[in-house]
């Protein structure tokens, strides 16, 4: 009995290995937003999450709210020396095939994580500068080399309120009646392209991708939110289209269609690439599965959902690797 188990032990591995094995041809991105690094996934030790993520055959994942913060089940916050993210990521990684971790810029309890078939180099992690420009959640970037081309890959992961960062309590009502949050959004954002691909004057013409939780509507989705023209929450993503080389990939891909990347009706997840970089592009969605559909906390502990109140976006390359 015990040599049977050790060969469907190694049998099951193997399949796994498979499973994870990348498709010739193709590059494959996953993004998502695993609310408070995969809470939902605590119960079974990340054995849904690594299995879904391994059947998507991804070679590049970037993971925003990628560390534990609260006890499983509860929204009490777990001793920091018992949280098993983002400490662990490489053990995480390895079990859906990626051997590469890169953690970005990380100021509190949200930072972003890639992981990666391929080796990855650090270039900046992003915090602000401290004082009048602070990237509240951090923001990192990074580079893969592919065989053919060098990918540059910037994640972000911007202020979620409608009061500006740093408010003080008293004041709150008063910023958040005004949307003082979405001015600051916009000059995180600003900093962070700033910082990225708006330094380097040839970034037009080569590979950036970059992606995160902007918590901000964009103007391309106003036929659906219909505000008004000078709405404040569409600061952000003016400011990207107006000023840098980037294409919003889902919605170019899909100028007919609005998918939501949240439990509720708004995309707020988003995957931006340059040029070059969208020109190989054969299939970009915002996925909705039996596995990644929001389902709302049944006890409603704070706002959490099974398995994150965030839907992923899968987006696929032609590319040589």
């Amino acid at each position: 009995m015990k040599r049977l188990l050790l060969i469907l032990a190694g049998l099951g591995a193997c399949l796994a290995l498979v499973a994870a094995r990348p498709d010739k041809g193709r590059l494959r991105l996953l993004y998502w937003n695993i609310q408070n690094g995969m809470w939902d996934g605590q119960t079974d030790h990340y054995a849904r999450f690594t299995k879904w993520v391994q059947e998507q055959r991804p070679d590049i994942c970037v993971f925003c709210e990628a560390s534990s913060i609260f006890l499983t089940g509860t929204d009490k916050s777990m001793p920091k020396q018992d949280r098993y993210l983002p400490g662990n990521w490489d053990e995480l990684a390895r079990r859906y095939g990626h051997s590469y971790v890169y953690l970005g810029g990380w100021r509190d309890n949200y930072p972003q994580v890639i992981t990666s078939r391929y080796p990855i180099d650090n270039v900046k992690k992003i915090i602000g500068n401290g004082t009048d420009s602070i990237v509240t959640h951090g923001a990192g970037w990074a580079r893969i080399h592919l065989k053919d081309l060098t990918l540059n890959i910037v994640t972000l992961h911007t202020w979620p309120q409608r009061f500006a960062f740093g408010v003080p309590p008293e004041q709150r009502e008063a910023s958040a009646a005004v949307r003082e949050g979405d001015a600051y959004r916009r000059m995180e954002v600003e900093y962070i392209c700033q910082h990225t691909v708006l330094s380097v004057p040839s970034a037009a013409q080569e590979y950036w991708m970059m992606m995160g939780d902007f918590n901000a509507r964009s103007r391309r989705d106003n036929w659906v939110y219909r505000y008004p023209d000078d709405d404040s929450r569409l600061l952000t993503h003016d400011y990207i289209l107006e000023n840098t080389p980037y294409i919003d990939v889902i919605s170019e891909r899909n100028p007919d269609n609005f998918y939501s990347t949240t439990g509720g009706k708004a995309r707020i997840d988003f995957v931006y690439l340059t040029p070059p970089l969208f020109q190989l592009v054969t299939d970009a969605r915002v996925v909705t599965d039996d596995y990644t559909r929001p389902v709302r906390n049944p006890q409603k502990i704070s706002n959490f959902w099974h398995p994150s109140d965030h839907r992923p976006i899968l987006v696929d390359f032609k590319i040589r690797k």
